[in-house]
């Protein structure tokens, strides 16, 4: 067991080593940021980090849920593992200024610079590591946002898949057994606080809606088709006539866009389908949420006379941090930065799959400053890749 004198030690000799390689893990995270990719397809971030491990003389395996990118550094002697974690993944965002111009990708997220913090604590716990009871994993992992779904959808009905976003494919496939906890950084949008501690967020299901009527003439014999188009915006009315049907304190989301409402106006549509998107704070709360959608799109199809085939694929698990990780983190960033740049956090209507690794063990997921802009939107991107990846 360490003195407090000697753990502060450590902390010194591990900071120095991360602000030795300050410069190029700014250059790390602003190259990830001008190459984004999506999830499951992250294969020139994957080789970055890979290369960044073979440098540090880590082994690691590769290929994980695609393109998953995972490192061990062994202590000096026995005790838990802790992972610390980088997400790989862009948004498809063509409207971005940093979108990729031929898949519409863009970092307008911040795990860019994810990636190169979880480098830089590579580094620095390489100075230490003779001193470390127990092991670090360094995990570059895919696909945490919810993108591409279909894609997604096809690769799990084809078995190379599990699940829809990275974290629940890498646990199922058993990734994590052999990790004790596991935390990470995100960057947050302009304005935040210097460090955000201890905030939730919502958990997350996906469904797919696909109403089927009868084709014909929209101006010679419309009552001779059935109008999938019109199940689907009655559908649509329901679901937000749902709205005070949801309690304040579950925070419940429902979002829908329509890919296809048919092929010409001059037919009555066949085929209309929607994709929806419902968020809550609990798996309660989900439950009741997806129940009001269901009966939503029952409505519809019951209105018009079509047929509704819904496909549910829960995404994330409402996500919440551990105490005893959240108050460490606290106090070690008090003492970097000060009490007054650190928050308490709050719960968050977004969805992350770090929920679905809350479930299986303690977790930590700070927010630290160093972007401008509102978080997927055009407008975002890290401008201090110092704050954002470094410190």
């Amino acid at each position: 067991m360490s003195t407090a004198a000697e753990v502060t030690e450590l902390k010194r000799a591990a900071r120095e080593a991360v602000e030795s390689s300050r410069d190029r893990l700014i250059e790390l995270s602003a190259d990830l940021q001008r190459h984004p990719e999506t999830g499951y397809r992250e294969e020139r971030g994957a080789a970055v980090v890979a290369d960044w491990f073979t440098g540090m003389g880590l082994p690691f395996e590769t290929g994980l849920s695609r393109t998953g990118v995972k490192a061990r550094m062994t202590g000096g002697s026995s005790g838990p593992t802790a992972a610390v974690l980088g997400e790989l993944d862009a948004l498809l965002l063509p409207g971005h200024p940093l979108a990729d111009p031929a898949t519409g990708a863009a970092h307008a997220c911040g795990h860019h610079a994810q990636v190169a913090s979880m480098l830089g604590a590579a580094m620095g716990l390489a100075a230490v590591r003779e001193q470390l009871d127990g092991d670090v994993v360094f995990f570059a992992v895919p696909a945490e946002e919810s993108t591409e779904l279909e894609w997604r959808r096809e690769l799990v009905r084809a078995g190379e898949l599990r699940h829809l976003v990275g974290k629940a494919d890498l646990i199922a496939r058993g990734a994590f057994d052999d990790v004790d906890m596991a935390m990470l950084c995100h960057t947050a949008s302009e304005g935040a606080p210097r460090l955000s501690v201890g905030d939730s967020h919502n958990g997350s299901v996906v469904k797919s809606v696909r109403f089927e009527g009868r084709a014909s003439h929209a101006g010679a014999s419309p009552w001779r088709g059935v109008n999938a188009l019109k199940s689907a915006t009655l559908a649509l009315a329901a679901i937000d006539a749902q709205r005070d049907t949801f309690r304040d304190e579950d925070a419940v989301r429902v979002n829908a866009v329509m890919p296809h409402g048919g092929s010409a106006p001059t037919a009555v549509p066949d085929r209309a389908e929607l994709e929806v998107v419902i968020r809550a704070r609990t798996v309660d709360a989900l439950r009741h949420a997806c129940d009001a959608v269901d009966r939503a799109v029952r409505s519809g199809a019951v209105a018009l006379g079509t047929t509704a085939t819904t496909e549910t694929t829960l995404n994330y698990l409402p996500h919440h941090q551990d105490p005893g990780l959240t108050e460490l983190c606290r106090a070690n960033a008090a003492t970097l930065f000060g009490e007054a740049a650190i928050s308490l956090g709050a719960h968050r209507g977004a969805s992350t799959d770090m929920g679905d690794l809350s479930e299986v063990m303690p977790v930590l997921h700070p927010f630290t400053s160093g972007a401008v802009g509102d978080a997927h939107s055009v407008d975002y991107r890290v401008t201090d890749h110092a704050a954002a990846a470094v410190e």
